[in-house]
Parts: structure tokens; sequence; C-alpha cells
């Protein structure tokens, strides 16, 4: 499947794809708004897309999202669930079994709903090399929701049966923008149920390895953006000193989870003001 040309982004320098590591909710939350901070001071910076896998279960909270679940917190406190908060909007998303991407982009189009069709574009496109074929969504949004997956808008993707297969949700800070997706390849179906009472998107065919589906996707954002050169380049021995310090900016403790403080929030964070801390 080709990229339509009207999707076709011409930078002319140097982009950053960053390998799948797997690593802690807090600090793959952090290295993303690390990322965007410095896509922020740096003269003419190229995009960033980056891949990681989730060390244990985690559900990550979107930016404004106020959880109000003791079933959750009864999974935390045994053991069986992490809580993160990303600086990202949107639902609960369960990670564990799947793939995510965080894409930062310092150019990206000025209205919200085209900068998620380019990406859903990329995304159809490397998908499609593995026989997944996707479409956007046309469900309302629904601010807020507990669950990331139940629905799809036309941010989101789903297959020719109508289910969700990947959920995105986007950042935007001084013109910049990161975009954080979850590619579900094969969730626990039993804690997806506990977390959400529903069964988890599964593939109707041989499920991809992550290491196939990042291929997948490099080789379509190649073809996106064809005038970009991008360096492979892992996390830096100082962004990794930087990411440790700003790590528990995204931790969620047990008195979020619980419903008895229904409107508890992060106490000091710095994305809350609208900007990662730095």
């Amino acid at each position: 499947m080709s990229i339509p040309a009207s999707c076709r982004s011409e930078f002319g320098r140097l982009g950053r794809l960053i390998p799948a590591l797997a690593g802690q909710g807090p600090e793959h939350m952090a290295f993303d708004a690390l990322l965007l901070e410095h896509c922020q001071s740096t003269n003419n910076p190229g995009p960033v897309l980056r891949f990681y896998l989730w060390e244990g279960s985690w559900l990550s909270l979107g930016r404004h999202q106020t959880p109000r679940s003791n079933h959750w917190l009864n999974l935390v406190r045994n053991g069986r669930l992490n809580v993160v908060r990303r600086p990202s909007g949107g639902g609960a998303v369960l990670h564990g079994g799947g793939l995510t991407y965080a894409l930062i982009w310092p150019d990206p189009p000025r209205q919200r709903r085209e900068a998620y069709r380019r990406v859903n574009a990329w995304i159809t496109a490397g998908l499609a090399r593995l026989d997944l074929e996707l479409y956007p969504g046309d469900d309302p949004a629904l601010t807020g929701s507990q669950n990331c997956f139940a629905s799809a808008t036309t941010a989101d993707l789903v297959d020719p049966s109508g289910h969700k297969r990947i959920g995105s949700a986007q950042f935007w800070q001084r013109g910049h923008l990161l975009q954080h997706g979850e590619i579900p390849l094969a969730p626990s179906p039993q804690l997806w149920h506990e977390v959400f009472g529903t069964d988890p998107p599964c593939w109707q065919s041989a499920t991809p390895s992550a290491a196939r589906v990042e291929a997948a996707l490099t080789e379509a954002i190649a073809e996106l953006w064809p005038g970009l050169r991008w360096d492979v380049t892992p996390m830096s021995g100082r962004e990794q000193q930087l990411v440790a310090e700003r790590a528990s900016d995204y931790e969620v403790n047990d008195s979020e989870v619980s419903s008895n403080n229904p409107e508890a929030r992060m106490e000091v964070t710095a994305w809350r003001s609208g900007r990662p801390k730095g």
C-alpha cells in the first residue's frame, strides 16, 4: 500500500529513530516528555520516533483522566497492576504484550485532526505489510473515558470488523507534537477483562512479533517522509540520567486510584500546567 502524495512531508534533515527497549512506565513517560522538551530547545529539529515495550503490566492514565476504580486499586495492591500517568490525553490504556510508539513531531499540521490523519496513514501502510487492514474510527470522543479501547474516534484505527486495534493520543506544546499510540499484540485476556470487563483486541491470523511490527512501521515511515534521513540512536547516558531524575513525576499512588478520593490528581507535575518538567 502506497502513501498518498498529500500525506508526504519534505524535510531534508535528520530524524532520530530509537529502537524498541523495555522499561517501566514512569521512565517511558519521562523519556517521551524529555524528547519533546529537546525538540523545543533545538534549532531546526527533526522528528523523533521511538518504540518501546513495558516491563510488567501497566495501566497508563490520560493527562486529564481521573481514576475512580477501587477495583484498579485492588489490582495495584495485589501486585498485578502498575499505574502511570501519561503526558498525552485520552483514556486508560493497558500495556503489556503490546508495542507502543511515541512520535515527536517538530512541525506538524496545525489542525490536530490532520496530524492524526497523517500518522494514521503511516500506521495503516505499515500494518498493511503484515496483512492487517485498518480504517479510522467514527465514534464521538468520550472525555475521561476509563478505557481507551472502548471507543474508536477518527484519531484511532479499527479493523474491517469495526474492532479498535490502535489507540492514539496527543500532547501539544508550543506548536510541537508528542503522539502516543498503543498496538496490542498479545495482551493477557484475563487481566484485560479484570481491568475493563471486556475482551482485548486480537489478531485473526498469527500474531506478529513486536520486532516485525516495529520493522514494518519503520519501513512505512521512510516512505511517508522520503526526504528525511533516519539516524538510529539509542538513549544516551545523559538522557538516562535525566529520565531517572524525572520519572517520579509520572507515578500514580494508591490514593489517586481509589474512588474514595475521586477528584485526586498528581500533586506536583509540570505537565499538568502544560509543560513537562524541565
